[in-house]
């Protein structure tokens, strides 16, 4: 006869994939019911962390690796390059970001330097920490790629959840003050690639994963090539772009040639790779337009076209990326 705690074990298994439950659920009910009586199996349920135990076992399950069905590989090994990707983007741009500011402020004049470090004096003590923890605490995505990439995985993962804290501080004065609406939308869309490559590197890189590796290239060499790319396009097309231009300049870059060159080898991108590219270009491609759009109508002509060149770009990549996903997935009956 089945209790009511039973019952309720149940239920909240069902929460775990198909697979799963078929291979373990019934030694997990009765590793759960082992030692309660049958009379308080009527009158209990599973605690809190039983049950924040299993929906984190549904997270890795799903998110699966070695022994999960395809299905359930794919999509884990996917989003585990999506994080992968993301953190090196944003660890590029955040250091490529600070070596052109302060290149631009020391090397200026005075004038300059002074408005550089009066941003984080003179505004009183919580305000100058405020500055400092925003211009420091993005640094924290580089720690987070080379932990990832050294199998570090909780370092990688504070790291990146500190670093993506900067984000929200200007989600709180959107609530403190009347900002107008374009402005809400590209704050909002700015922080969803931090949290998202923050959470899919906690949620994916979980201890049953493979470790982290970059499809091509050596860790060095490709964030070192990351950041020159982006100082480079920033510096080649300066005008009150931003840091949207380069990130997404050097995701057009890296993503086309590595499209390209497993095109000219014969070779298709793997289904998880282009998925994860795919997704990655969907964010920035919000970015994008939410960073530009207010400012279109006043934007010098070659800047115009630039950004809209980017942005169409942008486009056309993101969906041949999908499509190739989509079409390996199909043929491989996944």
């Amino acid at each position: 006869m089945t209790t009511l705690l039973e019952a309720r074990y149940r239920a909240v298994l069902r929460l775990l994939p198909a697979y799963y439950r078929h291979e373990r659920e019934e030694e997990m009910v009765e590793t759960y019911l082992w030692d309660v009586d049958q009379e308080t199996q009527e009158q209990s349920r599973p605690t809190l962390g039983e049950v924040a135990s299993i929906v984190a076992l549904a997270v890795r399950s799903r998110l699966g690796a070695g022994g999960a069905p395809r299905r359930y590989a794919v999509v884990g090994s996917a989003v585990r390059l999506f994080a992968l990707f993301a953190v090196l983007l944003q660890a590029a741009s955040a250091v490529a970001d600070r070596v052109l500011g302060l290149t631009w402020a020391s090397t200026r004049g005075g004038s300059q330097w002074d408005m550089f470090t009066d941003g984080f004096a003179g505004h009183g003590v919580w305000v100058g920490a405020g500055a400092l923890a925003q211009w420091f605490l993005p640094l924290l995505w580089t720690v987070a790629y080379v932990a990832l990439l050294r199998d570090h995985r909780r370092l990688a993962q504070v790291s990146a959840l500190v670093a993506a804290l900067p984000t929200l501080w200007p989600l709180v004065d959107i609530w403190a003050r009347d900002f107008a609406p374009s402005d809400s939308a590209y704050v909002v869309a700015a922080a969803v690639p931090a949290w998202a490559s923050a959470l899919a590197l906690c949620t994916a890189h979980h201890r049953d994963a493979p470790a982290a590796a970059l499809p091509a290239g050596t860790p060095g060499l490709v964030f070192a090539a990351s950041c020159v790319l982006m100082g480079g396009s920033a510096v080649a097309l300066p005008g009150g772009v931003g840091t949207v231009w380069a990130l997404v300049t050097c995701y057009l870059v890296t993503a086309l040639a590595r499209l390209l060159y497993r095109v000219r080898g014969e070779r298709r991108v793997p289904a998880e790779e282009a998925a994860a590219l795919a997704a990655l270009g969907l964010l920035l491609l919000a970015v994008r337009i939410t960073a530009v759009y207010p400012w279109l109508d006043v934007l010098p002509g070659a800047l115009r076209v630039g950004v809209l060149t980017q942005a169409v770009v942008l486009v056309t990549l993101t969906a041949a990326l999908a499509v190739v996903s989509g079409r390996d997935l199909l043929s491989r009956g996944t």
